[in-house]
């Protein structure tokens, strides 16, 4: 249900993120302004509810925007939030979606049981968010998924099911996903069969099929190597030097 949104005149530049005319019972056209929607959920078996966050981003004033955001979650007592997003890799749409995240307590870090990243540089309105919770002591987490480059398909459904697969895991919540798991599966088809019909692209996808499957082995060797001293080390992420330098050698390859 939703409850609130956020007013968007403060925040959104309309030149770049434009309202949308749409049509309303076949005559009336209504100007749809873009903006955050706020909803409450009840999820049968959770300990709490859920409040959910949906918008675009923001263009101006991300500390007035963040601080919104925190003063919600103080205003609800709520015990966690969590951020979600998807970034570009290099990385085959017929593997396994990988999430890395960040957390901003030990024991969360644990719960997360993910990738982690230690990624430096600029950041989005997700990011402002996640260090606002944190400065103001709210427990946080950032999750994100991993989703292929050449692939230029939003929203994409493989990596929203991994993304709420991970939530589940984390806040404790069962949610009844039969729909995006339909549309993952029907993603995945397409794109495959998408790629079949490019014999450069099925070639470089079969590439990073092969470079995933070495860092796999590569990965259970070292794990296998050091069980007997931490079995719960984290794996990390692949080194992204070496990808792009396949990638970049690649592209030299198909000439102009």
């Amino acid at each position: 249900m939703r409850f609130a949104h956020i007013d968007p005149e403060e925040f959104y530049d309309f030149q770049d993120t434009r309202p949308r005319i749409e049509v309303a019972e076949g005559s009336t056209r209504e100007v749809c302004w873009p903006t955050v929607e706020i909803y409450a959920a009840k999820v049968p078996g959770a300990p709490r509810d859920v409040i959910l966050l949906s918008g675009p981003e923001p263009n101006h004033r991300w500390r007035t925007f963040a601080k919104l955001i925190t003063d919600l979650a103080d205003d609800f007592d709520a015990g966690l939030a969590v951020t979600m997003g998807a970034l570009l890799a290099d990385v085959p749409h017929s593997r396994p979606v990988a999430i890395s995240g960040i957390a901003s307590d030990e024991q969360l870090v644990e719960r997360l049981n993910v990738l982690t990243t230690s990624y430096e540089g600029p950041t989005g309105i997700t990011g402002v968010v996640h260090a606002a919770c944190h400065e103001r002591g709210i427990p946080a987490a950032s999750l994100w998924a991993s989703v292929p480059h050449y692939v230029a398909a939003a929203p994409n459904p493989k990596a929203a099911l991994a993304l709420l697969r991970k939530l589940e895991m984390l806040v404790g919540l069962n949610v009844d996903a039969g729909e995006l798991e339909h549309a993952s599966a029907e993603y995945e088809r397409q794109i495959s069969l998408a790629v079949q019909s490019d014999p450069d692209v099925m070639e470089f996808v079969e590439r990073l099929e092969r470079a995933a499957e070495e860092q796999d082995e590569d990965a259970a060797a070292e794990a296998a190597s050091r069980a007997h001293a931490d079995p719960m080390d984290p794996m990390q992420l692949p080194d992204g030097e070496v990808l792009a330098s396949e990638f970049q050698r690649f592209l030299r390859q198909q000439g102009t």
